[in-house]
């Protein structure tokens, strides 16, 4: 009697750890899974989850598709031009600003009063209270103008030029009024970091035009952007609106993006060790129903009960929901297999 009761309670004690130790199994698995899942949820609002590919990043079979964060100083591959002024910069993006010397209207209280100064749009006198003596040209000679470069590449990407007119900082430019092409080299001549048609350029004249350009400054960047093939670029389906970020320096993703949970680590290894605890539990509750001890079959329905819940947690996610659909088929498979033997030969008997 003594020794049923002894069998009876080692077997309670096996069924009670081994329940305990399967849930623990599938609690660690679903832990691992929100904590992935609330991470891709909040990366999607920017065009999805961040791969960190850092400094000197090439393109690789399977990153179509993917947001990556890239560092380092983009390479101008073919620089901007200028053609009416024959200017040539390498730089990202190049702007050409053009300013007039003209008559403004300014007003203080019930004051008026005129004066002449650079502005880059034209004003119409005809709106002045006095336009009388204040009249302003009526058109500017040239425009201002934006040139990209052609090509800019960050490691081995091509960069998108909406991430090119996202770069920060604007350096002047020096003109070289000697490259000027002869029908301008006769109306412009340098004036400090200008063009200028003025004859004396400390003393300009009303009409007067002056040019300058701004380039963008070459410096270590960290881009975020989708990849698509060898180019990275902007994500239009982001759900914040823009898809792609350009900071100056080298920014971690959670600093980029402050409203990102931290990302789950080591999630393989959360994954095994809770197929191994549900193994585990497996293996105890084999252990208080059969003589034989099986470390395989247990192995194999700890994988089986895990990689169910697992896909039942991923219904969401085809890729990663098929993923454990075929582990779970895996430990089907291995557990009739295991399993048929000893019903086998208890059929025989």
């Amino acid at each position: 009697m003594d020794l049923r009761k002894g069998i009876s309670l080692r077997a309670l004690a096996l069924n009670v750890v081994g329940a305990l130790l399967v849930f623990a199994g599938i609690g660690l698995m679903a832990t691992t899974a929100r904590g992935l899942q609330d991470y891709r949820a909040a990366a999607s609002a920017h065009g999805g989850e961040v791969i960190d590919l850092g400094e000197n990043a090439r393109p690789e079979a399977g990153q179509h598709g993917t947001m990556a964060r890239l560092v380092g100083t983009p390479r101008v591959v073919e620089a901007p031009h200028d053609p009416d002024f024959n200017l040539r910069v390498s730089t990202p993006v190049l702007v050409r600003h053009v300013e007039m010397f003209q008559w403004r209207e300014i007003r203080v209280g019930d004051s008026v009063h005129y004066e002449l100064d650079w502005v880059d749009h034209l004003l119409d006198a005809g709106h002045f209270v006095e336009p009388k003596g204040h009249a302003n040209p009526v058109g500017f000679p040239i425009e201002g103008k934006q040139f990209d470069a052609g090509l800019v590449q960050l490691g081995g990407f091509k960069l998108d030029p909406v991430l090119l007119h996202a770069m920060p900082g604007t350096v002047q430019v020096t003109p070289d009024a000697a490259g000027l092409p002869e029908n301008l080299a006769a109306s412009f001549s340098r004036y400090q970091n200008y063009l200028v048609t003025s004859a004396h350029p400390g003393d300009p004249r009303l009409g007067d035009v002056r040019v300058s350009w701004n380039e963008v400054p070459l410096q270590q960047l960290t881009v975020v952007g989708r990849i698509d093939g060898d180019r990275l670029e902007a994500a239009a389906d982001a759900a914040d609106g823009k898809g792609y970020v350009v900071q100056l320096g080298d920014v971690p993703v959670l600093d980029i993006f402050p409203d990102l949970p931290v990302p789950p680590e080591f999630v393989w290894t959360w994954r095994i060790l809770s197929v191994l605890l549900a193994s585990l539990g497996a293996f105890a509750l084999l252990s208080a129903h059969r003589e034989q001890r099986d470390p395989l079959l247990a192995l194999s329905l700890g994988v089986l009960v895990v990689g169910v819940v697992a896909a039942v947690l991923w219904l969401g996610d085809t890729q990663v929901m098929g993923g454990w659909l075929a582990v779970s088929l895996v430990g089907l498979g291995i557990a009739v297999w295991r399993l048929r033997g000893p019903l086998l030969g208890a059929g025989r008997d």
